[in-house]
């Protein structure tokens, strides 16, 4: 059996084999905020130049281009966590061959004309990639396991995002690790051959949520200069605040098996003494994003509530307006996206409030397609209030309000109103239309005789 193996393991695939070398020489430079990212379809692209991190929008474009010229049909294996030195330690890169974990993936390196290898992608980048293929392939993504896949049925027209999770042990020992890595290649070897029997063209992706490891390079130093760098963020946080949000209440709620499981999030975002995490959140002259972060809300361990605004000037009304753009919700890399600029917007000076903001009664938030998996939640704030521009201090300018001037209450009694008038002028119209006799009878005098000529 060793025998018969030793020529199979002997060759290594140009691409696996670049790839390894690229772990080798990132390994020693970079830290715990990149993770791996590998593609592989039947069109080639051309990779990143070694030492360069992949972002958000490189990675937009790397896949836009694939699914442009390759298949539609993308089968994503997400993994937990994933970093290079599980590549490193596991895939048989220093000439330990024979001990490699992933197997099935190599083989499919092997078989595909040109790879792409990424070997460092910025982590909120493939944190984010569900949430950019489902951009682009416009349709939701399908959470499944193999068992799942080979009763479906799929059609190379029609463009599906297949989504496997797949696990890896925390504070697990390495040969616990080393066990978690390879039943996930197996995974992937069972995806693959189920794909290729319903010979069905697709695009794979193999990449994780976050890193597995932390580096803390360089000693005390560097350790150092980290906690400074944090300490002078807190600091620029606190003197240039540019974004203000307060709401009396604030949930989300999730439609499953028929039913809607509510999470209050107003104790974790407004409650006393909490200081939410926003880190993501970012703003300039015309555009500002809040990000919330949070963990396990319903079941989702990671979970960001992010609120993305505009300012610009209209020549209409001579001014500036800002507009709540969107309110999106990213949970474990998938995102829904509800619109929010028809509704909820004020002169970019003053701030926006309204009593009720969401997407189920009177909605002011419309999911931005049907098919969109906004449409399973619910999004509710209770006396909302938010300014994303012009602001000075820790006050808000002054607010433009939701209701108006015509409140409903206002619109009640006014119809009350027109209806008693109607009621009252219909009375005197009929009052007037009486007439009163022009004759009248004298009991004592003789009786008055009206003639029938008259």
């Amino acid at each position: 059996m060793a025998s018969a193996q030793t020529p199979l393991l002997s060759r290594i695939s140009a691409a696996w084999a670049v790839f390894l070398g690229l772990l080798n020489i990132l390994n020693a430079g970079f830290c715990d905020e990149q993770v791996p990212l590998l593609l592989w379809t039947s069109e080639g692209q051309s990779p990143p130049t070694a030492g360069h991190i992949v972002g958000q929008q490189q990675l937009a474009s790397y896949l836009e281009k694939a699914l442009n010229v390759g298949p539609r049909n993308v089968v994503l294996f997400l993994q937990d966590k994933m970093s290079i030195e599980d590549f490193t330690m596991y895939g048989g890169a220093f000439g330990n061959k024979q001990d490699s974990v992933f197997p099935n993936l190599e083989g499919a390196l092997m078989s595909s004309s040109s790879p792409l290898v990424l070997p460092a992608v910025s982590w909120p980048a493939s944190n984010a990639v569900i949430g950019q293929l489902q951009d682009q392939l416009e349709t939701s993504p399908l959470y499944m396991d193999p068992e799942t896949l080979s009763q479906l049925r799929l059609n190379a027209s029609s463009p599906a995002l297949l989504v496997f999770r797949l696990p890896y042990g925390i504070g697990a020992d390495l040969m616990s690790a080393k066990e978690i890595l390879s039943g996930n290649d197996e995974v992937i070897g069972q995806v693959l051959s189920i794909m290729k029997t319903q010979s069905v063209p697709y695009t794979a992706i193999y990449t994780a949520l976050r890193p597995s490891r932390v580096s803390v390079g360089g000693g005390r130093s560097l350790l150092q200069a980290r906690g400074g760098y944090r300490d002078r963020e807190r600091e620029r946080e606190r003197e240039d605040t540019c974004i203000l949000m307060w709401a009396k209440g604030l949930s989300v709620s999730i439609l499953r098996s028929g039913r809607w499981e509510e999470h209050d999030l107003t104790p974790s975002t407004f409650g006393e003494g909490v200081s939410p995490k926003l880190h993501g959140s970012s703003c300039d002259k015309t555009k500002a994003k809040l990000v919330l972060n949070y963990e396990n809300v319903l079941g989702h361990r990671s979970f960001k509530l992010i609120f993305a605004m505009s300012q610009r000037h209209y020549k209409v009304s001579a001014r500036r307006w800002f507009t709540l753009d969107a309110v999106e919700l990213e949970y474990d890399g998938t995102k829904a996206t509800f619109n929010g600029s028809r509704h909820v917007y004020a002169p970019a000076e003053y701030s926006y409030r309204c009593e009720s903001v969401t997407n189920f009664r009177w909605p002011l938030l419309i999911p931005r397609s049907s098919k969109d998996p906004a449409n399973q939640w619910r999004v509710s704030f209770e006396d909302f209030q938010i300014q994303g521009f012009n602001v000075t201090g820790s006050e808000f300018s002054y607010a433009s309000d939701c209701a108006g001037f015509f409140s409903p209450g206002i619109w009640m009694g006014l119809m009350t109103s027109l209806l008693m008038v109607l009621v009252l002028t219909y009375g005197l119209h009929m009052i007037m239309q009486l007439r009163t006799m022009d004759r009248f009878d004298d009991p004592k005098g003789p009786a008055i005789s009206v003639p029938q000529t008259e």
